[in-house]
């Protein structure tokens, strides 16, 4: 028998791949909601099979999202209303982020079921650095637009992490390259199904590999972070620091410095004592 279910929205993020890896809470919730708002209704259907349900579908996608939400707003005060992407967790590089905040302003329960991620999955697949880094979703198709948004992020200290379809990979890694420069990366597809693979090596080397043929399957890029950047200017650094402490306490304007150059906290601060004391 179903569990009973609360009113108000309900995020369950679904497989990637193999469909063992929906959780347990994930199906029940799917097999109690009143309602299950989905991208595809044909898909949904497949994992609701899987687990052997039934229940009611609400088409829920950029194309009408608008049109809908006050709607699927107005259920969740009665019902229990979940809402699937066709793969991973909603809300990431999928529509959802509306709906959650027009619930939250109407006053409805909001609760999240994590699970499968595709970015999240790839990170751990691709032996790059994980402690800190940027999700970019797809960039733009237009090579003028990617190549300006690929800037935007060149100088970034973290891993960078998207998403991409087959025939476009190989332009994609070779705007990467050029604008990036010779970093490590790793192309992982068809996670968590029979035939998952990551491949890494440089931006150059997997753009020539993937131009000769183009691979099939959902695909997540990684690229490492840059390269450990040169030491900051010192008359920069005293330059900020003085515009700094126009505006801030010694401690806090160092601080700021640090975080914009890398420098060491503590000498800025002496060197912020000095400049304020006019050594």
């Amino acid at each position: 028998m179903n569990e009973t279910l609360e009113p108000g929205l309900y995020i369950v993020a679904t497989p990637i791949g193999n469909l063992s890896d929906l959780s347990p809470r994930a199906g029940q919730v799917l097999a109690a909601a009143d309602l299950i708002a989905v991208e595809d209704s044909r898909v949904t259907a497949k994992l609701l099979h899987h687990l052997g349900v039934k229940r009611p579908m609400l088409p829920y996608h950029d194309h009408n999202a608008d049109r809908m939400r006050p709607e699927l707003i107005a259920r969740m005060a009665t019902q229990a209303v979940a809402l699937v992407s066709d793969a991973g967790t909603p809300l990431i590089s999928d529509p959802g982020f509306k709906l959650v905040r027009d619930a939250r302003a109407a006053g409805v329960p909001v609760t999240t079921l994590p699970g499968p991620c595709a970015a999240v999955a790839a990170l751990t697949l691709a032996g790059l650095p994980t402690d800190r880094f940027l999700f970019l979703g797809f960039l733009p198709a237009k090579a003028a637009a990617r190549a300006q948004a690929i800037a935007e992020v060149a100088a970034v200290r973290a891993t960078l992490v998207l998403y991409e379809s087959g025939p476009r990979l190989g332009d994609c890694l070779a705007a990467l390259a050029a604008g990036l420069g010779e970093r490590e990366a790793a192309v992982a597809r068809e996670i968590s199904k029979r035939f998952e693979e990551c491949v890494t090596g440089t931006l150059d080397e997997l753009a020539a590999r993937y131009t000769e043929a183009p691979p099939k399957g959902e695909i997540v890029v990684i690229v490492a972070p840059p390269g450990d950047a040169p030491a900051p200017d010192a008359d920069a650094i005293d330059a900020a620091l003085a515009e700094a402490l126009t505006r801030l306490p010694p401690a806090k304007a160092a601080g700021e410095v640090a975080k914009a150059t890398g420098a060491d906290r503590k000498a800025l601060y002496a060197r912020a004592m000095a400049l304020k004391g006019g050594g």
